[in-house]
C-alpha cells in the first residue's frame, strides 16, 4: 500500500506494515511499530511527501519518546490527575504512558492523520483513552495543559529553535515541561535541568547506533 491507500485506508495499511510489539525500554507497552523499517520508510516517503504527508514516525519507538515513557510510568506522580498534552506524538508512546501513569486527560497531537490512527490503535491495544489532535500547536497559548510531553523533537534546526522556543513559553506560564532526547545536534545546551539517562536500544537502520544513550530533561524558568 502506498500514500493514497494510507490516506483512504490508514487502519489497514497500518496494521499491513507494522508488527504489534513491545518497545526495549518499556516492555509494559504495545505499539504498531514496523517490524523492518528501512522498507516502510523507503516504500512510502517519497510517495507521502506528494501526498503532503509526512514520513513515517509513527511507525518508530523513537528513543527519546522511549525514555520519557519510561520516566513517566516510574514517576507517575508528575502526571498524575493532570491534563497532559503529548507534543509531536508519533506512535503516542508517551501520551499512552501518561494515560497509565493516571493522567486525569492526555491529548496527543500530531500533524501526521495517518499518525494520528496508529495513536488511536496503539491507545486501544494499551486500553488507555486519549484524545488525539490533529495540527502543529506551536506557538498556541497552552493554559489547559500541566504538564507538556515531548519526545524527540529537536531533529531540524528551525523547526527546533520554534519548538523549544515555545516550550520554554509554557514553562514560564506555569506547566511542567519534560523532553526526551538522545543527544540530537539541536537540542538545547542551556535552560534545562537533566532528569536521568537511559541507554536505549534503536536500529541502524535509521540511527547511527543501535543503543543511544538517551536523557529526560525539564525546562527550568
Amino acid at each position: 500500500m502506498g500514500a493514497r491507500e494510507a490516506l483512504r485506508d490508514p487502519e489497514n495499511f497500518i496494521r499491513g506494515n507494522t508488527v504489534l510489539t513491545a518497545p526495549p525500554l518499556v516492555p509494559e507497552l504495545r505499539l504498531h511499530v514496523a517490524a523492518e523499517m528501512l522498507p516502510i520508510w523507503q516504500m512510502t516517503e517519497e510517495e507521502m511527501q506528494q501526498a503532503g504527508l509526512p514520513p513515517p514516525f509513527w511507525a518508530f519507538a523513537w528513543a527519546g519518546g522511549q525514555a520519557l515513557a519510561r520516566y513517566i510510568l516510574d514517576h507517575p506522580e508528575h502526571v498524575a490527575g493532570k491534563n497532559v498534552l503529548d507534543f509531536g506524538a508519533g506512535s503516542g508512546i508517551v501520551g499512552i504512558a501518561a494515560a497509565q501513569a493516571g493522567a486525569a486527560r492526555v491529548c496527543a497531537a500530531e500533524i501526521d492523520p495517518v499518525a494520528l490512527v496508529a495513536i488511536a490503535l496503539n491507545a486501544q491495544a494499551n486500553n488507555v483513552e486519549l484524545t488525539c489532535l490533529e495540527g502543529d500547536l506551536t506557538g498556541e497559548p497552552g493554559g489547559a495543559w500541566e504538564v507538556v510531553l515531548a519526545g524527540d523533537v529537536c531533529y531540524e534546526g528551525p523547526a527546533s529553535r520554534r519548538i523549544m522556543g515555545w516550550l520554554t513559553d509554557l514553562n514560564r506560564s506555569g506547566a511542567l515541561v519534560l523532553v526526551g532526547d538522545p543527544g540530537r545536534t539541536y537540542f538545547p545546551k542551556t535552560g534545562m535541568e537533566k532528569l536521568i539517562s537511559y541507554a536505549v536500544k534503536t536500529t541502524t537502520e535509521l540511527e547511527d547506533t543501535d543503543l543511544r544513550n538517551t536523557s529526560v530533561w525539564r525546562l527550568m524558568s
